[in-house]
């Protein structure tokens, strides 16, 4: 028999919860974004709850009575799904759903669950399983119940085995599996970077739908996927920006951070996140039209810091400047955050003025030198090449005049071999 596929969205109840920590706009700030979350995991938000407590409930999260009025709730509105903006533990799971009796999920299921509907690509498909099954791992009492019996029949006799601790066997499995698997991936990953040793590499980072990859787009004229949806990049994305002649770097895209990310999903992304850890400069795109834009720039600094990223070159780029109604806001954040630009990448504006950032940022990082050499010195020459970009070779009687741009770092190490080999003539 064949099963009958509906479009009808699942409808959704939201619950958000103040405490003496956290203050009610900020709750419902974040209740907002949930619904954002909701709708791009394709579920449509009916009702949001706010509830003020002095501290969470240990069984149940919100309380029990608060529980049972939210389960009158989802009986009156034919509400299928219900949502709490804060993780929840696996106690307090099971009793919420066997005292309402719907599905109950928390903010880092429900992000892991868009994560599973964006991924694309194998290397995507791996770590948003890997991400899921550590989720999953501590959350089996709630699945599993129902299995939670001793194998019995022939073959079975002694201390036996629960079906919840196949389960986990099996998971912790499958997880080593993917860890191995996502370790060949990134060392295949560093294969490649090294070869792109003669180019700066920048990177994009912002909060999620901050118009990262709008303005990659608008730099480098590619097509990478822009949308109007949180996470619509999972997969880091490289592109070459021409920023003038004879000036390139590369540029790449990553995926959108967001508060309360699950720290799962940033481990099993270390691979795609790589790309900001390998970077000469990184470039925050911040949604300066969102009233909680500094939230958002805090929340990116502390994914960076886990990185390891807190001390690299920066310029914030402040996005959505067309679409700001305070315009105030302009000479806040340029007289508050130094290297600062502020732009619209939908609209262009003020671009020409980033791309000037861009090459002074490109002419202070690299060095062009020219350089007379003996003619006999052809190992010299060859480890130039391999430290190098070589603009023009010219022979002149007995000497080579050798033109070359490299990075600070690597000029350097070809003037003490330069040095090297005057000493030792």
């Amino acid at each position: 028999m064949q099963d009958i596929v509906s479009n009808k969205k699942e409808l959704a109840i939201l619950i958000g919860v103040k405490t003496s920590q956290i203050s009610g706009r900020l709750v419902e700030e974040h209740l907002q974004e949930l619904e954002m979350l909701t709708e791009t995991a394709g579920a449509e938000t009916v009702l949001k709850i706010t509830q003020d407590r002095s501290r969470i409930d240990p069984a149940f999260f919100i309380g029990k009575g608060k529980a049972e009025e939210v389960a009158e709730l989802v009986k009156l509105n034919d509400i299928t799904l219900v949502i709490f903006d804060d993780d929840l533990n696996p106690t307090q799971l099971r009793n919420l759903e066997k005292l309402i009796d719907r599905k109950i999920l928390d903010r880092s299921g429900l992000i892991l669950d868009i994560f599973v509907s964006h991924a694309k690509t194998n290397q995507a498909k791996t770590q948003v399983e890997l991400a899921q099954l550590q989720y999953m791992l501590p959350r089996l009492t709630r699945a599993w119940t129902h299995l939670s019996k001793q194998y019995g029949g022939i073959g079975t006799k002694g201390p036996g085995e629960t079906q919840i601790e196949t389960d986990r066997r099996i998971i912790r499995t499958r997880i080593s599996k993917l860890k191995e698997k996502l370790k060949q991936i990134e060392k295949h990953d560093k294969t490649k970077s090294t070869k792109r040793k003669d180019f700066i590499n920048a990177t994009i980072v912002g909060y999620t739908n901050a118009g990262k990859s709008t303005l990659i787009n608008l730099l480098t004229q590619s097509d990478v996927l822009a949308e109007n949806k949180l996470f619509a990049t999972l997969d880091s994305t490289t592109r070459s920006l021409e920023l003038d002649k004879n000036k390139k770097m590369l540029i790449s895209d990553t995926v959108g951070f967001i508060r309360k990310l699950p720290h799962h999903l940033v481990a099993s992304f270390k691979s795609t996140l790589n790309v900001v850890s390998d970077a000469d400069l990184i470039l925050h795109v911040i949604d300066l039209s969102n009233p909680f834009f500094e939230d958002h720039i805090a929340v990116v600094d502390d994914t960076l810091n886990e990185l390891g990223c807190k001390d690299k070159d920066k310029i914030m780029i402040f996005n959505k400047v067309d679409v700001l109604p305070e315009k105030e806001k302009i000479n806040y954040v340029q007289n508050k955050f130094e290297n600062s630009i502020v732009i619209s990448a939908a609209k262009g504006m003020n671009i020409q003025k980033l791309n000037e950032m861009l090459i002074g940022y490109y002419e202070e990082s690299f060095v062009e030198k020219t350089l007379r050499l003996p003619i006999n010195k052809n190992k010299l020459v060859s480890q130039i090449y391999s430290l190098a970009e070589v603009i023009s070779l010219e022979y002149e009687d007995d000497f080579i005049n050798l033109n070359f741009k490299t990075s600070k770092l690597n000029h350097d190490k070809i003037m003490r071999l330069v040095n090297e080999r005057k000493s030792n003539n």
